[in-house]
Order: structure tokens, then sequence, then C-alpha cells
């Protein structure tokens, strides 16, 4: 029988472990995303934006054709992000791009987390291209969309029987911060969680107001 003991397991992601890629935030993109809507996706971008640039995840930004036809990244990404350039490219799959692979290569994380537009052709070409590389990676299906409800299924449950994981935008966040008694990040994580935490930040400025509530207490 196992010992169990108070340690996190080694599947879970915490700030040194993974690199972050966003990819195609885009408005042209973003104009035929109906799997979900437009306000929770903007709102779900800047909540992992806050989160990896919160906790300083090393983070790739990429745009496709920026300049000629999908146009800029999300406010709500180059808010939280305002020093580094944005990787421009032709290609779809993100993991033909050598800039962006000579960047991967840079950080050196083994583990890679995605969001972005869309799921079945922005998001499945670098995840399978990285799984058969020998990556771990990890998808934020929230801070996704596509053209249809179906098609972000069915890139997503292709994604997953290659091996990737799924995760949400504030599973993202929370899992970063993993515990309340960590005083250095309590505030931030909160904060984050209160602007862009939908329900639960709402829970969370209650408390707060009402009671002077803390969670590591």
């Amino acid at each position: 029988m196992p010992t169990a003991t108070p340690t996190p397991g080694k599947e879970l992601l915490d700030p040194d472990n993974h690199a972050l890629v966003l990819i195609d935030f885009q408005s042209q993109m973003a104009f035929a995303t109906s799997s979900i809507d437009a306000v929770l996706l903007r709102n779900n971008a800047a909540l992992v934006s806050r989160a990896a640039a919160g906790f300083q995840v090393p983070t790739i930004l990429t745009t496709v054709a920026e300049k000629s036809f999908s146009g800029p990244i999300f406010a709500e990404i180059t808010e939280a992000f305002p020093g580094p350039a944005m990787l421009d490219r032709t290609s779809m799959n993100t993991w033909e791009d050598a800039a962006v692979i000579a960047r991967v290569n840079e950080i050196g994380k083994s583990r890679i987390v995605l969001a972005g537009l869309w799921t079945s052709v922005c998001i499945v070409g670098p995840a399978l291209s990285a799984l058969d590389q020998g990556f771990e990676v990890f998808v934020i299906a929230d801070a996704c969309g596509d053209v249809s409800g179906e098609a972000h299924e069915r890139a997503l449950q292709r994604m997953i029987q290659a091996g990737a994981r799924p995760m949400t935008a504030l599973q993202y966040l929370l899992e970063l911060q993993r515990d309340w008694a960590r005083t250095g990040s309590y505030e931030m994580t909160t904060g984050i969680a209160k602007q862009f935490g939908g329900a639960y930040g709402l829970g969370i400025t209650y408390a707060k107001t009402m009671f002077g509530a803390s969670e590591g207490h």
C-alpha cells in the first residue's frame, strides 16, 4: 500500500515547470468564433494572461499575418505583457515556425500550455506536434474557441486522445497559487479572481467586504 505524504503530485502545474503559448488571439480570428461568447473568451484570455504574468511564467505570444490580415492581438493580453514582442507567422501550425521553436528551446521547459484561436487549427497543430516530439501538452479549453461548438469539441477530443490534458482558465490560476498560505502571491491571485473570475470573484469580493474573510485563515 502506498504511503500518503503532504506533497503535490508531479502532474500539477507550477510557475516554474511549464511555458505558456498564446496563439492568434486576434480580431479576424475572433469574428468567426462561435463556440464561446466573445466577452467570455476575452475575459478568460485576460485571466490566463494576468495569471501567467503575475507568476512570471515564461510566455510566448504569437500571431498570424498580423499586419496584412488578422489584426492585432487582444488588448487584454498586451496589457498583461507590455514588453514581449509578438512572433508573427505565416504558418497555421505555430510549431512549424522557426522563431517560435527557437523561443521554446530557449525557455527550455518540457511542459507546454496552449490557448488560442482556433482550437481545430491553431491549437491542434502545435499540440500534436509538441506531443510527437516528447513534450507534455496542456490545453486551456475555455480560453480557446472555434467556428462551431462541434469543431471545438472534436479538436479537444483529438488532442486528448493523443495525450494532451485539458483544463480551464480559472483552474490555471488556482493551480499556480495552490496554497492560500502563500502570502506573497495571495493578493495578486484573489485580485485576478475578483476581476476575471466570474461568480467566484464576486464571492471573494462579498466575503472580504462583508466579513473581512481570508482564504489563508
